[in-house]
């Protein structure tokens, strides 16, 4: 494992924000990569990817959106919507620094990756979309739904993974216990009573519930933005959120871009499959 170091920014409008920077060692000039997690995870998600990526010597930036993590909750809910999590990411590469990056985005991350193709391009210098596109299909927003925010709780982290495995089963038909263990302890955290719980704000559903478009913005234009640099589409073989119809879709606008199915996989890849991790390479040696 490789070491990281916690460091924290400020949004505009005064949240107290945190993310992971494993430094890597490569040429300084090298841009970063900056993983962005879905709708209720956080750094732990990318730590298996940052680990190899920060040892082949990329740095990586791991940020928490508002109201996940480490990060502090928003005052006001209606500020957890992916326009607001792109100007939080506009405030962190000011304050650290950061010109240009290789985004690899989950679900929501990758939303926001194609809204700053839209309002910043110039930063965007390579794009993984992590099974999600400009369509979201209903059935995978509504098992969302059905969950975000319920704010359960639980006495052990195995009640917690058995709890995984019965929302979440169908996504990943091949994992162990062991597996769910590992998951719920990526997603969940140790709360002060001693209950496991899920490590975010349980607002974040109040704005995802009302919303018709998740990203806010027809996001064909922000895909069509990415064009011209090295991309990738992720795909779960199962996923209810991004379908087949979709990605040969985002395939006919963005020809240039590899495309990579991974079997017996739901919503979403983890990116520890062997063959996310050969197409994540593959992109990043066009990079640099």
């Amino acid at each position: 494992m490789n070491d990281y170091t916690d460091c924290h920014w400020q949004s505009r409008d005064g949240l107290k924000l945190h993310y992971r920077d494993y430094a890597g060692s490569a040429d300084p000039s090298r841009p970063p990569v900056l993983c962005l997690p879905g709708l209720t995870r956080n750094v732990r998600d990318f730590a298996g990817l940052a680990d190899h990526l920060s040892a082949a010597g990329w740095r990586v930036i791991c940020p928490e959106n508002r109201g996940r993590g480490d990060s502090a909750y928003a005052r006001d809910s209606a500020t957890y919507n992916p326009m607001q999590y792109v100007d939080d990411m506009g405030a962190l590469f000011e304050q650290a620094g950061i010109e240009r990056f290789v985004a690899v985005g989950t679900s929501l991350g990758g939303l926001m990756t194609m809204i700053m193709a839209l309002t910043m391009p110039q930063r965007v210098v390579a794009a993984v979309l992590n099974d999600v596109g400009p369509v979201i299909e209903e059935k995978g927003l509504e098992r969302i739904r059905d969950y975000v925010g319920q704010g359960r709780s639980f006495p052990t982290w195995m009640h917690a993974a058995r709890a995984l495995e019965e929302t979440q089963g169908a996504a990943y038909p091949d994992y162990a216990v062991a597996d769910w263990l590992a998951m719920a302890k990526r997603v969940m955290t140790m709360a002060g009573n001693g209950r496991i719980v899920f490590d975010y704000d349980m607002k974040i559903a109040e704005p995802f519930a009302q919303a018709e478009n998740v990203a806010g913005v027809d996001l064909w234009p922000g895909l069509e933005a990415l064009r011209g640099r090295p991309l990738l589409f992720l795909r779960g073989e199962l996923s209810d959120l991004l379908s087949a119809a979709t990605l040969a879709e985002m395939c006919a606008r963005a020809p240039e871009a590899a495309a990579v199915t991974i079997a017996r996989t739901g919503h979403a890849p983890t990116l520890d499959e062997p063959e996310s991790r050969a197409a994540i390479e593959h992109l990043l040696a066009q990079v640099g």
